[in-house]
């Protein structure tokens, strides 16, 4: 299994950030024989993991891989809902529940009966839906919303979050008895710079599925090329990965992909020597939160003086949006809590889109 991707990558373009997974790397084929032992149980998995690396993917391996593979497979990302709507969503509710309940409705536990429920950003859940989900695992019943009666399930529980659940815990931001419900078998995925040997197969993946969809003839990938990828920190992981290949292709020419055609984030860090990408990125290691890493990288770029600092800092946080949201501009207005209008302006401004289709793109 050199690369594990879904058959319309696509079709998942909002729920999965990581497309596609290698196991290559010493480190990820050790991941990859833990995977196969744990499969085949009816055990909660916790995967934990940055944003990017490929948690549900793990999560659709770990279900394949299992008797329930052909069942049912949902998945949830719990920060998508509000506080109010969380608990109608993942245990259904009961008619006249609430103000727009105008029918009963089953939730997600009760669509993923006799399969696998994977839920992605466990640890944004809010503390009632935390209670709840806690008397889900341990009696394997629900109770809908504006309802008594508890509905039996049977359903394989695969968590994953890219935040620190024991740090959480002490903080009493996550209960401690659901932390332990969830974590029975733990799978940790590491960050791509951490597994350098899966850049490889991976950037040849992407490479193929880009050119198809540009309909272009695959160019070779030259070795200054894959020096560079090897050695970026890769911030955003394999989603970044992913974007810098589709970048590169649509740039190249002669039919070669090469160094100067690759455009990396000023987020992330590009060794100068030998050393790999991971020991480069050592200052970041600290950073336990999205939050502290980049503020380190923009002390980083505040000591190299960085001309127009600001215009090139909110450029990247709207094209690495725009990006992230599949080149939507609802979803990327929605991602900022920006209006559309603003969000087009700003990505015409900055030759993302033209300004002539805005509206269409």
């Amino acid at each position: 299994m050199e690369v594990l991707s879904l058959p319309n990558p696509a079709d998942h373009a909002i729920s999965i950030r990581a497309k596609a997974l290698a196991f290559e790397d010493a480190a990820s084929k050790v991941l990859l024989e833990r995977i196969r032992l744990i499969a085949p149980s009816d055990a909660t998995v916790l995967v934990t993991g940055e944003s990017g690396t490929g948690k549900e993917l793990i999560a659709r391996l770990v279900h394949s891989l299992s008797e329930r593979g052909q069942r049912p497979f949902i998945a949830v990302n719990c920060g998508a809902f509000s506080d109010t709507l969380i608990e109608s969503e993942l245990f259904g509710h009961e008619r006249g529940a609430f103000t727009g309940a105008l029918e009963s409705r089953a939730g997600w536990f009760e669509a993923a009966n006799g399969g696998t429920l994977f839920l992605d950003e466990v640890g944004d859940l809010p503390p009632a839906a935390q209670v709840k989900l806690l008397r889900v695992v341990q009696e394997r019943e629900v109770v809908r919303v504006g309802s008594r009666k508890p509905v039996k399930i049977d359903v394989r529980l695969v968590a994953a979050t890219n935040v620190r659940l024991e740090a959480a815990v002490r903080a009493g931001h996550f209960r401690e008895d659901l932390y332990y419900r969830l974590n029975v078998a733990k799978l940790a995925l590491l960050p791509l710079r951490e597994r350098p040997d899966d850049i490889a197969p991976l950037t040849r993946h992407f490479i193929e599925l880009y050119s198809k969809r540009l309909r272009i003839t695959a160019p070779l990938l030259e070795a200054d090329a894959l020096l560079h990828l090897k050695r970026y920190s890769w911030p955003g992981n394999i989603r970044e990965l992913e974007n810098v290949i589709h970048h590169a292709l649509l740039i190249s020419r002669g039919g070669k992909l090469t160094a100067a055609d690759l455009h990396f984030s000023t987020l992330g860090e590009l060794s100068s020597g030998g050393a790999p990408a991971s020991a480069a990125a050592a200052p970041l290691a600290p950073a336990t939160t999205p939050e502290q890493a980049l503020r380190a990288a923009l002390l980083r770029l505040f000591d190299q003086h960085h001309p127009d600092l600001w215009q090139a800092i909110e450029g990247e946080v709207f094209a690495s949006a725009y990006e992230y949201s599949d080149r939507n501009q609802l979803q990327t207005a929605r991602l900022l809590n920006l209006s559309r209008n603003i969000v087009r302006a700003r990505l015409a401004d900055l030759g993302i889109i033209k300004t002539t289709v805005a509206g269409t793109s």
